[in-house]
């Protein structure tokens, strides 16, 4: 059956814009997914590691047949098909893709937990997660209100998603 998900999508080395584009695209070309709203583009700094470039963030709602772990893998083949290359923890990256929230499931999987366990305190996903679906409750409250007890400092709105990818 049909799941509703959400997927935060970041990228800040290379063309950010095209990458978080072709990232989509792929998202796309799977059968088994269904891609529904995506957020604005939002610029933000870059946590842990500060000597990088600033992200680019978007947060995307898709439909999937896929199971959480077979949706996991389809992200990190998009991701490795992107250039992705895993070094350093909190580094610069051309793509991240992550799991935020899968409808009916909680996992505290070491593979991959449910709700993303850090989703709740960062405003780089929160802001545009919020943008999309104020009202999804995350461990109890909605995301608009955890968007603004966590507040938006340092991130950025860059653009509407549709006047950047050329969709019509």
């Amino acid at each position: 059956s049909l799941k509703s998900v959400f997927l935060g999508v970041g990228s800040n080395l290379g063309v950010r814009r095209e990458t978080l584009r072709a990232a989509v695209e792929k998202l796309r070309e799977d059968p088994a997914v269904r891609v529904g709203r995506i957020s604005s583009v939002y610029a933000t700094k870059p946590v842990g590691v500060a000597e990088q470039p600033d992200f680019l963030n978007l947060v995307v709602e898709i439909a999937t047949t896929h199971s959480p772990l077979e949706l996991l893998a389809v992200t990190q083949r998009i991701e490795h098909a992107l250039g992705r290359v895993r070094q350093e923890r909190w580094g610069a990256r051309t793509i991240d893709l992550d799991v935020l929230w899968y409808e009916g499931t909680r996992s505290e999987d070491a593979t991959l937990t449910l709700p993303h366990p850090r989703a709740k305190e960062r405003s780089f996903v929160l802001t545009p997660w919020a943008e999309i679906a104020p009202e999804l409750k995350l461990d109890g409250e909605t995301v608009s209100a955890r968007a603004k007890q966590v507040g938006a400092g340092g991130v950025v709105r860059v653009s509407a998603w549709e006047r950047d990818s050329g969709a019509p």
